[in-house]
């Protein structure tokens, strides 16, 4: 299974650098960080696109014309239109998640930032979004952009992944390392 995740990300990996060098060639990394956005929060809201891109059971044409239709419908066009078409042509669709995340984390790279998801039980302020990118910054030596997902599970605190690193000070952690303390004791 890992082999297979492995695969996922080196394929995610080398079309985000390629959307990325297309566009940085076009000068529009931050339009194309926008329209990625976009769509990946459309894909976050909706259960029948995450069936549309996960499911082999659709085909090619298919699968064109209904990204077609959701990025001409938000109103994404150009470079992240084509792309997603390119995409979809290929057959690639079950990686989009990756590309965006692979294309966030390059062009974080050429801006000499480091990415850091994190994971709130419920949405940050833009103070507390200010706070935390300056404390992540005295951590990691370089300016820190955030990629914030609210996930109530947690119950409370944050789940940070930067780099390699993982700070987890979620309340659900803390209480299953209780949970499994008060186990031991009795």
């Amino acid at each position: 299974m890992a082999e297979t995740s492995s695969l996922i990300s080196g394929v995610a990996r080398r079309y985000a650098g390629s959307l990325f060098d297309l566009a940085l060639e076009a000068n529009s990394v931050v339009q194309v960080e926008k329209d990625l956005g976009r769509f990946e929060a459309l894909l976050d809201g909706s259960d029948e696109l995450k069936r549309l891109i996960n499911s082999p059971v659709f085909s090619t044409e298919e699968q064109v014309r209904a990204i077609s239709a959701v990025a001409d419908g938000a109103g994404i066009k150009g470079l992240v239109g084509n792309f997603l078409r390119v995409v979809a042509g290929n057959r690639r669709l079950f990686v989009l998640p990756g590309i965006i995340q692979g294309f966030r984390e390059i062009a974080a790279e050429h801006r000499g930032e480091i990415a850091a998801d994190v994971t709130a039980a419920h949405a940050l302020t833009a103070a507390q979004q200010n706070e935390l990118k300056a404390t992540l910054k005295g951590v990691a030596g370089k300016d820190v952009t955030i990629n914030v997902t609210v996930d109530p599970s947690i119950l409370g605190g944050l789940i940070v992944k930067m780099g390699s690193r993982q700070i987890d000070t979620s309340l659900r952690t803390k209480l299953s390392s209780l949970k499994l303390a008060l186990k031991e004791v009795g």
